[in-house]
């Protein structure tokens, strides 16, 4: 039987390819050793202060995207995106996307038994200032049921996708949040050793949250190096 290996054998944080308690790595995990390529200009470099020409103005509250208020918990995400030697790198686009407060996505696939949100799309996006910081306005959440297993949920979680200053630095990981405690038994959370799992998990602030609005909680992205922020493979549920 070959050897399935890791995407990133430096880096124990790395989810490895195949996870036998999250079924569908089985199916699609490499049975080789990956080939290293040498890099071109297309991977070590990458748009730089022309996202708006590219994709539009930001859209940094999913709250405000339709006639009406969604239904859920408002909360603020804001933090900072940091280079491998923790510097902040500036005007780089973080795209979101997550399910509403009932834990049901707008998407064809996602036909479970929880109501669809009129008001609340689920996608967005936010692009950081000269110093590296981002905040976006959204809704909580909800958990959901997938098929891996029996009576198998996943905990609350905000998708995220970084590009940084280049292609290859691109990360795609998930945000969760503290305290849930789906998080233990979730296969896709835990294809992440601990600590670098905690990596992953958004911090409660009362200096972000809003009175009588929204709540706040921190989440720093590093996109390289020792205190990377673990990515999500291939593999993603949705």
């Amino acid at each position: 039987m070959t050897e399935v290996l890791p995407y990133a054998l430096e880096d124990a944080g790395s989810p490895p390819s195949l996870v036998p308690d999250y079924r569908s790595t089985g199916l699609r995990s490499p049975s080789l050793a990956p080939l290293p390529l040498q890099q071109t200009l297309t991977e070590t470099t990458g748009p730089t202060g022309c996202w708006d020409q590219l994709m539009g103005g930001a859209m940094a509250d999913l709250t405000a995207q339709h006639e009406a208020p969604p239904q859920g918990q408002r909360i603020v995400v804001s933090g900072r995106v940091l280079d491998d030697r923790g510097r902040p790198v500036p005007n780089t686009v973080m795209e979101i996307w997550q399910a509403n407060a009932a834990g049901r996505y707008i998407h064809g696939k996602d036909n479970w038994d929880a109501p669809l949100d009129p008001n609340f799309t689920g996608a967005g996006r936010v692009i950081t200032d000269d110093q590296g910081r981002y905040s976006y306005t959204t809704i909580r959440p909800g958990a959901y049921p997938w098929g891996n297993h029996k009576n198998a949920w996943r905990p609350a979680h905000i998708h995220l996708s970084l590009l940084g200053p280049a292609f290859s630095t691109r990360l795609v990981t998930q945000l969760y949040f503290p305290d849930d405690p789906l998080i233990e038994i979730d296969p896709i959370a835990n294809a992440v050793p601990m600590p670098y799992r905690n990596r992953m998990v958004c911090r409660f602030d009362i200096a972000t949250t809003v009175p009588n609005w929204a709540l706040g909680y921190l989440f720093d992205v590093v996109l390289k190096g020792r205190d990377q922020t673990p990515f999500e493979d291939d593999h993603h549920d949705h």
